[in-house]
């Protein structure tokens, strides 16, 4: 199936060589649109699923930012919507066979830490995997990486330096934090969020998590940011709703723009 894959998205795209995947979560699909040379719906691509999620268009772009050449998931799909964890994760294969060599994943999530603000910007330092399954279990391809990868640096220290850099430039206070992931869709409980904030989790999302996971074992380096999209259960007294995370995400998305546009910029330079 990767052969077919790959074959048609060079065919179609004139056999553009992305460096750098993007992938831009709820309301942040619009760095995409900014960027975009060459466009191809999930649902033509062989192997892709269509994203189902108000927020995710559901299209892999290609495109430059500055000199580097990219590739973004304007949109992606979850495990939640009834999709594999394969399925979930294939686009992070097709990249690694594209020669994508770093990806950056980008999500919306809900504040643990209560120092954090919805509309703040988090680059993740650790992940915490609560979604009941790992997406490398099944026959182990070594095309793509070990049996037994290891997770001690799924996050690129050196490239949240660069992430940090890019903030300071644009005044923009980058918070530090772990990301934890849940299966979905249902929003976590007050004694859910609890017990993850003495595991240590600063936010919770539905997502991510996976993806790194697969980029790390694919040998790729990682950054990931998250947008603060609203406060965890049992924060705040606030009811939880998909339209508060659209609505937070685009109030942020300028900043976040900045950002991720100047980080892969930075790359070029490293």
């Amino acid at each position: 199936m990767i052969k077919d894959t790959i074959d048609y998205i060079e065919t179609f795209t004139d056999y553009f060589q992305p460096e750098i995947g993007i992938i831009l979560g709820s309301g942040l699909g619009e760095l995409a649109d900014e960027y975009q040379e060459y466009s191809i719906p999930y649902e033509k691509i062989p192997g892709f699923e269509k994203s189902s999620v108000h927020g995710h268009k559901g299209q892999l772009v290609f495109g430059h930012i500055g000199r580097r050449k990219v590739v973004m998931m304007q949109g992606r799909y979850h495990y939640y919507e009834g999709h594999s964890m394969r399925a979930v994760t294939y686009p992070i294969r097709v990249m690694k066979k594209l020669g994508v060599e770093t990806v950056i994943i980008t999500n919306a999530a809900g504040a643990i830490n209560k120092s954090f603000r919805p509309g703040d910007l988090m680059v993740i330092t650790d992940h915490i995997n609560h979604m009941g399954i790992n997406p490398l279990i099944g026959e182990n391809d070594e095309d793509f990486g070990p049996r037994f990868p290891d997770m001690s640096e799924v996050y690129t220290k050196d490239y949240i330096k660069l992430a940090d850099l890019a903030a300071k430039k644009l005044d923009i206070n980058l918070k530090h934090g772990v990301y934890m992931a849940a299966s979905g869709p249902s929003y976590e409980t007050p004694a859910e969020i609890n017990a993850a904030r003495i595991w240590g989790a600063d936010v919770v999302g539905m997502s991510t998590v996976p993806e790194a996971i697969v980029a790390c074992y694919c040998g790729l380096k990682v950054v990931g940011i998250s947008c603060i999209s609203n406060y965890a259960s049992g924060i705040s007294s606030r009811k939880l709703s998909h339209e508060e995370v659209i609505e937070t995400t685009g109030a942020a998305k300028s900043k976040f723009k900045e950002l991720v546009v100047l980080l892969v910029k930075n790359l070029y330079e490293y």
